[in-house]
């Protein structure tokens, strides 16, 4: 119970704020919009640089870590795909699109500062290992998936040219990608630069998570409520799983290990709602499906914590 009062608990106060404050229309949405622009484009963005530019790369990007956690979301992705098509019926093009809500979990905005509140900012190097491939991986995993549903197998390798060029256009890759070329180079900034990128930076998550909450309003759950609850077990419970498996399997060390099956235990991020949004396929589905798994993660994530010591 100590650890959800002062680890989980104070991230989903923050996240409660914002859902709070937009219920109420204490802000409007253009305002939330507003907050989590600056904190997706510029805050997190800058956080993710300076992560990089400090980060042991050859220690933190470890294959065990890697593999476990993204076996653990690819597992994810096949039960969401598989299942939203044979046992509820989906047409294959809704499918992917519940098969990436089991496949991106929300590792920045929950993964970080739960780990950090639980085990201390120098537990952090494996989650910023995790995310430096998060995005480009889930949504090439997911574009590819989709395109070649839709064309049936054809075209698909000009699709996922695609979509590594829209990566590229991505403000939390450039910051990772500039941070890592930083990193190798040797080369570091000017102290008053590192202070004001340090100033934005920190800024980045709570104004993330009061805007997360600010977005969580409009998600209201209603129908295929089936569906929804396989999915969010799928997001909460057996990709955790499977990176618990794997991560002990590999022999994995602590901290890595911790880091790998809590990042895994989080809800699904609100990108699995963009990415329903932008090809129109069981919208409703996703965005219940982050609204709902949000809120059990502060239990779940208590649960997981509680078996990893």
């Amino acid at each position: 119970m100590q650890a959800l009062v002062q680890v989980i608990l104070p991230v989903f106060l923050v996240v409660g704020a914002g859902y709070l404050a937009t219920w109420r229309r204490w802000i409007g949405e253009d305002a939330v919009e507003g907050i989590m622009k600056f904190a997706q484009s510029f805050a997190i963005p800058m956080l993710l640089f300076l992560a990089l530019t400090r980060l042991d790369l050859g220690a933190a990007f470890d294959w065990r870590l890697l593999v476990s956690f993204y076996g653990g979301a690819v597992t994810g992705f096949l039960a969401g795909l598989l299942g939203a098509r044979f046992l509820f019926g989906r047409d294959w093009e809704d499918a992917v699109a519940v098969g990436f809500v089991g496949l991106f979990s929300n590792s920045m905005l929950l993964g970080v500062p739960i780990t950090e509140r639980a085990y201390g900012a120098d537990a952090l190097a494996p989650n910023y290992a995790i995310i430096a491939l998060h995005a480009p991986t889930c949504y090439l995993i997911g574009i590819t998936a989709m395109e070649g549903v839709r064309a049936r197998g054809a075209g698909v390798g000009r699709t996922a040219l695609k979509a590594l060029n829209g990566l590229w256009h991505n403000p939390l890759v450039i910051g990772i990608a500039l941070g890592a070329a930083l990193n190798l180079s040797g080369l570091s900034l000017p102290g008053v630069v590192t202070e004001a990128v340090e100033m934005i930076s920190r800024a980045g998550l709570p104004a993330a998570l009061f805007g997360l909450g600010g977005v969580l309003y409009r998600y209201r759950p209603e129908g295929d409520l089936r569906l929804i609850a396989y999915v969010v077990a799928v997001s909460l419970v057996l990709h955790p799983v499977v990176t618990w498996a794997l991560g002990r399997g590999l022999d994995l060390g602590e901290g890595p290990f911790r880091s790998a099956v809590l990042t895994a235990a989080m809800a699904p991020g609100v990108n699995a709602y963009l990415f329903a949004n932008m090809y129109g396929r069981a919208k409703r589905v996703a965005a219940s499906s982050v609204l709902i798994a949000t809120g059990l993660c502060m239990l779940t994530a208590w649960g997981w914590m509680s078996l990893l010591g």
